[in-house]
């Protein structure tokens, strides 16, 4: 296999975000490895479709959460394909709750895979991007990190520990040519917000100035964008896609 070609790495590529993301990268990297956490089939159907977009794709079974699983994940993915020129960190969850009522044990997790998980993979990474001189890093907030959101403490203080996480990372990487940026979502069409009863759902719509739910591929579209050579005078920013709910 070439080494030298362009190899990128997606934690949670295999499903809502993080395969629109996989399907949008496919025409700028010559290989993609995905880590998953739960349905294989899900990574499987995502494999094949990289696959028949002409793409070397593999699928690795990791919680991102444990720092052994994580290297482990990693080290497959660059013996498959060689160094990783572009981390994407997509892998999330969420425990909702109000403060009073949430378990810790559902505090602490939310904050292991959304905030530790993508410390474990840039950690396992970091020697790649910095020997390469070029590299991405994209890591996936979420406004209600920049705003907060009710019964959502957990998956708040994750998403917005993961800012300081990425201006940290730029601010170290921006000499060797890499590049760290957050994209925060809105409310984006996934089964997480799917489940969502209507009523929740229509109080957050009412928060959109555009009035609608946002695409899985809008928010591919920017992700994209940052992994590109246009983006190449670009880190450390927040880039938002939420339709305006954040001002």
């Amino acid at each position: 296999m070439n080494h030298n070609s362009k190899t990128a790495l997606i934690t949670g590529g295999t499903r809502g975000i993080g395969r629109a993301i996989a399907l949008a990268l496919a025409g700028q990297v010559e290989n993609i490895a995905l880590l998953y956490a739960g349905r294989r089939d899900a990574a499987e159907d995502t494999v094949n479709a990289l696959l028949g977009k002409g793409v070397k794709s593999l699928a690795f079974a990791c919680d991102v959460a444990d720092s052994a699983q994580a290297k482990a994940a990693c080290d497959q993915a660059r013996e498959a394909f060689g160094p990783i020129s572009i981390l994407v960190n997509s892998a999330g969850i969420t425990r909702d709750g109000l403060t009073l009522r949430m378990p810790p044990e559902d505090f602490k997790r939310v904050i292991e895979v959304n905030l530790a998980g993508a410390f474990h993979t840039i950690q396992a990474c970091y020697r790649d991007l910095m020997k390469a001189g070029w590299g991405r890093v994209v890591n996936i907030g979420s406004v209600s990190g920049l705003m907060g959101n009710p019964g959502q403490m957990n998956y708040s203080a994750a998403k917005a520990g993961l800012v300081g996480l990425t201006k940290t990372l730029a601010r170290e990487l921006a000499g060797r040519g890499v590049t760290a940026n957050l994209v925060a979502p809105g409310f984006i069409d996934t089964d997480m917000t799917r489940e969502l009863p209507d009523g929740t759902l229509a109080r957050a719509l009412a928060q959109v100035p555009m009035g609608r739910m946002g695409k899985a591929e809008e928010v591919a579209a920017a992700v994209n964008y940052l992994c590109s050579p246009g983006a190449d005078y670009v880190t450390g920013c927040v880039l938002q896609v939420d339709g305006g709910m954040y001002m």
